[in-house]
Parts: C-alpha cells; structure tokens; sequence
C-alpha cells in the first residue's frame, strides 16, 4: 500500500513540472509569434486549424473562450495576412470554414521544425508503456483543463458587475 505523504510529493511535484511546461509553452508561442508579428493567440489559433484541418469561426470562439467578435478580429487578421482562408461550408452555407493556407505557414512550420525534432528524440527516448501513460496524462489533463475553462467563463459571464478590463481613468 502506498504511503500519502510520498504520492502527495510526488502530484505535487507533477502540478508543478506542468505549470512550468504550461509556462514556457506561452513564452516560446509569444517568441515565435513575436517573430511573425502576429498575437500569441493568433498563432495558437493557428495551430489548433493545422491540427484540426479546419474549423467554423464558432468552433475557434469555443475551442478558445474569445467572444463572437474577437473571434472575428483574429480571423480578419489572419485572412489578412494571408495564413487563413474562409470557405462556404457546404453544409450550411450561411457559415464558413476557416482553414490553413499551407504555403503561408511554412516559414512558422520552419521555426518550429528544430525543436519538434528535438523533442521527437527525448520522448523517443520513452517505453511505449511510458508514452501510453504519458499521452493519457496529457489527453485527461488538458481535456479537465478545457471543461475548468469553460466553467470559468460560464462563472465570470454570469457575475453581475463583472469588470474584463481595469479601469483606467481618462484625463481631458
């Protein structure tokens, strides 16, 4: 039977080896996308259409918590410059589907391809029963820190006297 004190250490010590993956992993996303002058959640943005394929604009407002029109900002932004692409989704055609331009972000794919690379290597380094226990981790952590956002948001929307931003005081 296991003792709780070393099982608390050791979640404990798990919480905060994924604090600090999570914080390196909005660093290196404000880095890269600094070098494409786009917004850090423009480019995550991005990265969840590349895995997906493609997207409605409703599907992005969920998937990241940003309201209708920010959704619709970040979409215009990334048509504008060329890394997205709106089409009639043959379903629905009031909608669109939002996808990648794949030419437009081979240079982002070329910054990243080193350290996927890298990577690729240390997590080759695992058994595959490590990698199974490893990506279950990863899958059932992020899909409760999904469902905690979304409680989040549902919490704050309904607060009454809900502030999104600091006031600051005008002058003049």
């Amino acid at each position: 039977m296991r003792k709780a004190g070393p099982v608390k250490e050791l979640v404990e010590r798990v919480g905060l080896a994924v604090r600090r993956m999570g914080a390196q992993s909005v660093i290196t996303s404000q880095t890269v996308a600094g070098r494409f002058g786009l917004h850090t959640t423009d480019l995550e943005c991005l990265d969840l259409l590349f895995m997906r394929g493609q997207a409605t604009a409703g599907e992005l407002a969920q998937a990241t918590g940003l309201t209708s029109g920010a959704t619709t900002a970040l979409i215009d932004r990334l048509e504008k410059a060329g890394y997205v692409t709106r089409v009639a989704d043959p379903a629905d055609r009031r909608r669109h589907q939002i996808r990648i331009c794949a030419d437009a972000i081979k240079p982002i794919e070329a910054v990243y391809r080193p350290m996927q690379s890298e990577m690729f290597k240390l997590w080759s380094s695992f058994t595959e029963r490590e990698l199974q226990v490893i990506a279950n981790f990863l899958s059932r952590s992020t899909d409760l820190a999904i469902a905690c956002v979304a409680k989040i948001s549902s919490e704050t929307a309904s607060t009454p006297g809900k502030r999104s931003r600091p006031r600051t005081s005008r002058i003049g």
